[in-house]
């Protein structure tokens, strides 16, 4: 198989490789989307269709026309340039609340497979609701959704290819019959990645084939680099999985069918004297159900929800995994004491239970053993899984497209959030895997090593430290911690100066924004669908004891207290009675951060939606 870049790729090399494609003829590439006061249109401009599609903006419904409607003499309707539909979002059952997502804009980062492979810079989420406003209750209920949606228009790491399904790995697409691959990319597609999964339904309902558009959410690296006579391509893909999604702290461990949290499935892909290599590894939470809810503290405890299912749950977990990829081996990185021991302890006795031939478990405390800097006794870890890397082995396939090899397992790693650490020792894996792989085609002799190449070995460490950062940013909202590391091969101060900032970073969105993401993302994904009924209440609203709290207010206040209460202390000197209004004041102070401290989940930002524990 013949690898094509397109480093630079301007529109018209896009267009002139597309062309080439069977594929690429039935998904529309170009469009423009016309805004009338009563309908969306999307016309199809790259030739590919000669009909029409109509949304409805009172009820969202979908129908195919002939030719663009006549604008009236009053108002033009507005015309934009759109490069695909991410779908249509269903928020309410019973009533008519529908939104139209939309690309506005695109950029082409590189190829996978030699299909250019484009990532959303911005999207659009336009209302399809005039005629669902039949109470005051309604419309407050559709602002406060709306609200939320605005928030969504900027979700990051979205990725797509209207040639190439992204989200099958290579060797799950070397493995399609000639009869899958004739089918469209949405039905190709591995629903834990496909990102817009339920925004797909009503397009899909209404059989508009050239319109659905596989999205992935995750992340894309490519580079070449020359060694000796040899030009090598390597590719790094991310998949993040859709079924337990969402933020840092809202979403952790898994749920009670075994889908855990932070679930990401990355691909390496080697391209060298017309061979294919390719490499998966999948990262995931700790998975069974627990949780750690912000409340104010820097570190809120771990707290373990049901411990009596674990067993069946991490059973049901490793079960899908070795369903899907084969044997597994779990790398276990979090502390062995400490907050996290309980968590360890919990998933060691319920791995013993399932521990086979297929099926391993190798703790490796990273840092008792690595510590903050020296995480080059990472080949510690790496003499313990060696033999199962060898024995796993990873996907080759030679220039006709004739397959060689096969990976038979996977490497699960994990550590709390399964960011930074984990992403340490990802790059770690598959930088041993990509050497091996070297020598086998003859580029590297048996000596080799990836850092004996200044500019290889740079690129390397480049793609994936920006591979954990977009990660990162996705689940936490900040780049990847120990960065520097993976982006250098040594800790620096600087790294360690942004370590700290991003540290705070997380802590002011875990407990002041990321309740109000998850929501997004769950309305999103479908995850919470309005039911339209008498008793309908807005979920979004503050109760009880929650509805007189404000971080804000209780600080402005304790602000306060100290103000007043120096000022006072200071006017007992010329009058002794100031000094009863100091200990008032002072007593405001500790009285409001008390109640803080005792009520502190009540003043974070917490999702609305879900009530669920897990």
């Amino acid at each position: 198989m013949e690898f094509l870049l397109f480093p630079s790729c301007t529109e018209n090399q896009v267009l002139d490789a597309m062309e080439k494609s069977d594929l690429s003829k039935k998904l529309c590439m170009r469009m423009r989307l016309w805004e009338f006061p009563e309908q969306y249109i999307i016309e199809p401009t790259d030739g590919s269709l000669e009909t029409y599609v109509a949304i409805s903006r009172a009820d969202g419904s979908v129908n195919l026309i002939g030719e663009i409607p006549v604008s009236g003499t009053v108002t033009s309707p507005k015309v934009r340039s759109i490069f695909g539909v991410l779908g249509i979002l269903k928020l309410v059952v019973g009533k008519s609340s529908s939104y139209l997502l939309v690309i506005t804009e695109r950029e082409c980062v590189g190829s996978y497979l030699g299909h250019p492979i484009f990532k959303v810079s911005s999207l659009q989420i336009l209302p399809c609701n005039n005629s669902l406003h039949t109470s005051n209750e309604q419309k407050q209920l559709e602002h406060e959704f709306s609200m939320l949606l605005n928030a969504a228009e900027r979700t990051s790491g979205l990725y797509f290819s209207y040639d190439v399904n992204l989200t099958l790995s290579f060797q799950r697409l070397h493995a399609l019959d000639q009869e899958s691959k004739l089918l469209p990319l949405w039905r190709q597609a591995d629903p834990r990645f496909l990102w817009n999964n339920y925004m797909l339904e009503t397009l899909i309902d209404n059989k508009l084939e050239p319109f659905l558009l596989p999205v992935v959410q995750g992340s894309y690296q490519n580079f070449r680099s020359d060694v000796g006579k040899s030009k090598i391509d390597v590719t790094l893909i991310a998949r993040r999985c859709t079924r337990r999604t969402g933020t840092r702290m809202w979403r952790r461990g898994a749920d009670s069918e075994g889908y855990a949290a932070n679930f990401v499935e990355t691909e390496q892909i080697l391209q060298s004297k017309g061979f294919t290599a390719s490499y998966v590894q999948v990262r995931g939470s700790i998975p069974f159900l627990w949780e750690q809810i912000v409340d104010l503290t820097y570190k809120p405890g771990f707290e373990i929800v049901r411990p009596e299912e674990a067993p069946r749950i991490v059973e049901r977990h490793f079960m899908d995994l070795r369903k899907r990829y084969g044997s597994v081996l779990a790398v276990d990185l979090i502390n062995k004491h400490g907050s996290e021991g309980r968590l360890n302890e919990k998933y060691a006795s319920s791995m013993e239970q399932i521990i086979s031939e297929e099926t391993r478990y190798v703790h490796f405390d990273f840092h008792s053993i690595c510590g903050h800097a020296h995480f080059e006794r990472l080949s510690l870890l790496y003499d313990q899984i060696e033999d199962y890397m060898e024995k796993q082995g990873y996907f080759l396939s030679d220039a006709s497209g004739t397959k060689i090899d096969e990976q038979l397992g996977v490497i699960r790693c994990n550590c709390i959030d399964c960011l930074d650490r984990t992403n340490v020792t990802q790059s770690m894996i598959a930088r041993k895997m990509l050497e091996r792989q070297l020598r086998r085609l003859e580029i590297f002799n048996a000596s080799d090593t990836i850092s004996a190449y200044e500019n290889f070995d740079a690129n390397f460490k480049m793609s994936w430290a920006n591979h954990g950062d977009e990660i990162s940013i996705q689940y936490s909202g900040t780049p990847a911690l120990k960065g520097d590391f993976v982006r250098h091969g040594r800790r620096t101060i600087q790294g360690i100066l942004n370590d700290g900032w991003n540290a705070l970073a997380r802590y002011y969105f875990n407990n002041f924004a990321d309740g109000a993401k998850q929501d997004a993302i769950d309305l999103l994904h479908g995850h919470y669908i309005v039911a339209v009924n008498r008793d309908m209440s807005l979920p979004l609203q503050k109760r009880g004891l929650e509805s007189l709290t404000s971080f804000p207010l209780a600080s402005a206040l304790v602000l306060a207290g100290v103000v007043f209460a120096s000022i006072s202390l200071r006017q007992a000197r010329h009058d002794i009675s100031h000094l009863l209004f100091s200990v008032a004041w002072t007593g405001v102070s500790l009285g409001v951060m008390a109640f803080v401290r005792a009520n502190g989940r009540l003043f974070t930002n917490r999702p609305r939606l879900l009530q669920r524990r897990v």
